[in-house]
């Protein structure tokens, strides 16, 4: 069987070091070996966002860079289709393996099913049921046209049960970004500001903001951080920055005495981050679950999420834009006040294990 595992941008490389570390491992029981070759579209360029990541989570070398980065949604898509389109134009691929739901994954599966060749979608059925995100529309695309569907939960393969006629193809595996996290817990690196900022011991939050509803709106994303930094207190906020945010953050008016702004950290570091602060603020999907995991308070400025279990179950509390709420749920962190968060079911560091193993029995 030949394969290609697909990846574009940072969440993809938490989804797909494992399992690329299982097909290895599984390789070496096999009479027949599983040739797989990584393909990186490139859809994140910029050295922090992704060589970093793929040093320390050990993904090797991909097989070949698509360069797709840049554009606008529509320009980076048709640049990632054309581009894959004709990588498999020169092999002989049995299967692709996309993950997550950023336009890579779309891209290439489009491009892939044009060419006949079958696409199992890793961590498939999640929906927010807001059209508005460009990643809503990626999962709905992605998944009407693949062939096999790998879940983080059962709630996500019943969604796809609903709208899928082969239900047989769909697999409830668990959480491969659960497998990262735990292959990584024992090598987490403190930040380089760890000690400048007197951090060990000292109770802090960290933020991420990027989604365009709270960041490219300038009036609206001062209003936001000036909540936030009223509620907090006297806890300084680490505030990793995304390159979208920090162009409107320049133009914006608020105490920036309170905040801590730094580069997109590494895997590493920002995990060690996130596992010691007294908290987490984000609009981001992933880190929900990875705090929900490390049972780490998180408040999400969002009013919906593809990610249920992580309110459900986990330490996760939506909590939109309202004001009001803000105040209740920071108030609600910094008092040591809120709830206590379990483990989903199979989110047991072998998610990607069972995805390897159904794989090499398909036909």
């Amino acid at each position: 069987m030949n394969l290609t595992i697909v990846v574009g941008a940072r969440p993809n490389f938490m989804k797909v070091a494992p399992i690329l570390k299982a097909f290895k491992e599984k390789n070496e029981t096999l009479s027949y070996p599983i040739n797989w070759e990584l393909v990186h579209t490139g859809q994140h360029f910029d050295e922090r966002m992704s060589q970093t990541f793929f040093r320390q989570l050990n993904i090797p070398e991909p097989t070949l860079n698509l360069n797709a980065g840049g554009g606008t949604q529509a320009e980076q898509t048709a640049t990632i289709m054309m581009r894959f389109e004709e990588y498999l134009e020169k092999r002989q691929i049995d299967l692709v393996i996309v993950v997550g739901d950023v336009n890579s994954t779309m891209a290439c599966t489009i491009a892939a099913k044009k060419m006949r060749t079958k696409v199992a979608h890793v961590e498939a059925g999640i929906r927010s049921g807001d059209i508005g995100m460009p990643e809503e529309i990626n999962r709905i695309v992605t998944d009407s046209i693949s062939d096999y569907f790998f879940t983080t939960t059962a709630e996500a393969a019943l969604k796809l049960k609903s709208t899928i006629s082969d239900s047989q193809n769909i697999y409830y595996v668990g959480n491969t970004m659960i497998d990262t996290l735990e292959q990584n817990l024992p090598r987490l690196t403190q930040p380089e500001f760890w000690e400048r900022l007197k951090l060990s011991g000292t109770p802090y939050l960290v933020m991420t903001m990027h989604r365009p509803s709270n960041v490219d709106e300038t009036q609206h994303l001062e209003m936001l951080m000036n909540r936030i930094l009223h509620g907090c207190g006297q806890h300084k906020i680490i505030f990793p920055i995304h390159p979208r945010t920090k162009k409107n953050l320049d133009l914006s008016n608020f105490d920036t005495s309170k905040v801590f702004f730094c580069d997109p950290l590494g895997y590493l570091e920002f995990i060690y981050l996130v596992k010691h602060a007294k908290g987490v603020i984000t609009d981001s999907g992933g880190i929900t679950e990875e705090a929900s995991y490390l049972n780490i308070p998180c408040m999400t400025l969002r009013e919906n999420t593809e990610r249920p279990e992580t309110t459900t179950l986990g330490t996760n509390e939506l909590v939109g834009n309202d004001p009001d709420k803000i105040d209740f749920y920071i108030q609600k962190m910094i008092n040591g006040d809120w709830k206590e968060g379990k483990v989903p079911k199979l989110w047991d560091g072998k998610a990607s294990q069972r995805i390897v193993d159904i794989i090499v029995q398909l036909d």
